[in-house]
């Protein structure tokens, strides 16, 4: 995992093209598509609609989840199950993407080792 769970991992070719619409594929099985993302160097994430998955509901996944984008199936694989990206808080789009103490309670969720911190301030 990346020092800095708002960053994209080392080798992840995410700006080769535009993730939106790409399929979400998770240590066991899909969770969704991209229907948001950022490539911001310290505040890049995903927002995937999960459909009938999570009953229709987003979710935000840090891009340090990321281990792989194939461009050519369109998809993007994370380094998550299904239980752990269900578990984590509860996302809405107008609420949270803005919103540092959420982003700050995701991180923790998926192990950024930075808790505390502000999103995409990496640790000193």
């Amino acid at each position: 995992m990346t020092e800095n769970v708002w960053a994209y991992r080392a080798g992840v070719d995410y700006l080769a093209a535009e993730l939106t619409g790409y399929k979400v594929e998770a240590t066991d099985g899909g969770i969704g598509k991209v229907d948001k993302h950022s490539d911001e160097v310290t505040d890049a994430y995903l927002v995937v609609d999960t459909g009938v998955w999570i009953l229709g509901k987003e979710v935000l996944l840090p891009a340090g989840t990321v281990i792989s984008i194939d461009h050519e199936e369109r998809t993007v694989y994370v380094d998550r199950t299904k239980d752990q990206v269900k578990a984590a808080p509860e996302f809405h789009r107008d609420e949270h993407l803005g919103d540092d103490d959420y982003r700050r309670a995701l991180g923790t969720h998926y192990g950024s080792g930075v808790s505390g911190m502000p999103f995409g301030v990496p640790p000193a």
